[in-house]
This record gives C-alpha cells, structure tokens and sequence, in this order.
C-alpha cells in the first residue's frame, strides 16, 4: 500500500529530503500536462514544470493541509506557467464567447468519445483551445477535480469555471466537428 502526500510531507519538513523525489515521480508527468497546455511549448512546459517542483519545494512548510497536496501543486503550476507566457510575450489568454445551441449533452458525448478510439483526437483537440481553456478541461475531465478545486487552483470563482467549462465545452465540439467524421458526430449528437 502506498503512503499518501501528507506522509512524505512530514518525514521532507523532518529533514529527509530525498522523499520528495517520491512526490516528483508522482506528479511530474501531469504537471508537465498542465504546464504544457498553458505554455503550448515542450521547452517552456519543461521549465515550468521544474519551476513548480522547486517552488512548491521551497514552499512546502507553509502547506497547511487545507486542500489535497496535488491541488496546490496544480495552483502552483497553472501561476508559473501563466508567469512564464507572460513573461515570453508569446501567448495571450482570450475569452471566446461562442454560442452553440445545437449540442444537448456535451458531457455525455465526451464521455462517449473518450471510451472509443478518439481519445487521441479529443486530447489534440483540446491543445488546439487556448492554454486557459485546455487547462481547466484537462482538471475537469482528466483529472476529475471538482469546480470548486479548479476554483481553488485558477483563483476565479465556481461560477466564472462553470461558465469557462461550458464555453470550452462548445468550442471543443465545434473543433470536433470539423475534424472527426460528420456521421460519427451526428450518432453521438442524436442520442
């Protein structure tokens, strides 16, 4: 059985630093994931990456244990990346208002496509959404954190990530429209 954070947490702050390489292995496939959805860079989602380790590393005496470890390690991953593309002048974060009434159930049908062969396709769907947008999808569906953790981690309020959720979800399904077959999108829209 595997120990949880807090464990390692505590022998790291009694001075056995070699456990947070435990905490590293861990987590640093998906804080690379995260950081790369925002910097839409491997280089820059690298850094970043080992940004939030060294950060949150240095910070760890002053986790208090009021939220799960990895959702302040997500905090802190999402604020770095988001420093290092403004820092790069290379991206700006955009809100897109698309209306689109035509789908009825756009949980379902990702969950839908998620569980056949275009998994692929959604996930470079997804990359194709701006950083902000990728990273609360990719908390939401592939993470399953809650609203109010992605809340916690994004510093907006449950209201403003539902309605960012929402409007992610149309702008994926508009993505997916144009690039998976029309008569696989139309099955799973009629259902």
């Amino acid at each position: 059985m595997s120990k949880n954070d807090q464990y390692y947490i505590s022998k790291i702050l009694d001075g056995d630093e070699n456990k947070y390489s435990t905490l590293i292995n861990k987590y640093k496939d998906l804080i690379f994931t995260l950081c790369y959805r925002i910097t839409k860079d491997k280089e820059n989602a690298e850094e970043a990456a080992q940004d939030t380790f060294i950060k949150a590393y240095k910070s760890l005496a002053s986790f208090k244990g009021d939220s799960k470890f990895s959702s302040w390690l997500y905090r802190i991953a999402y604020n770095t990346s988001l420093d290092m593309v403004k820092k790069n002048k290379r991206q700006i974060l955009q809100n897109n208002n698309i209306e689109i009434n035509d789908i009825e159930d756009m949980d379902s049908t990702v969950d839908i496509l998620e569980k056949t062969e275009f998994t692929e396709q959604i996930k470079n769907s997804i990359k194709k959404l701006n950083n902000e947008e990728a990273f609360i999808l990719t908390l939401y569906y592939y993470e399953e954190l809650s609203i109010k953790e992605i809340a916690e981690i994004t510093n907006l309020k449950a209201n403003n990530i539902k309605v960012k959720i929402h409007r992610s979800r149309q702008k994926l399904m508009l993505i997916l429209k144009k690039e998976l077959p029309k008569e696989i999108i139309e099955r799973y829209e009629n259902r």
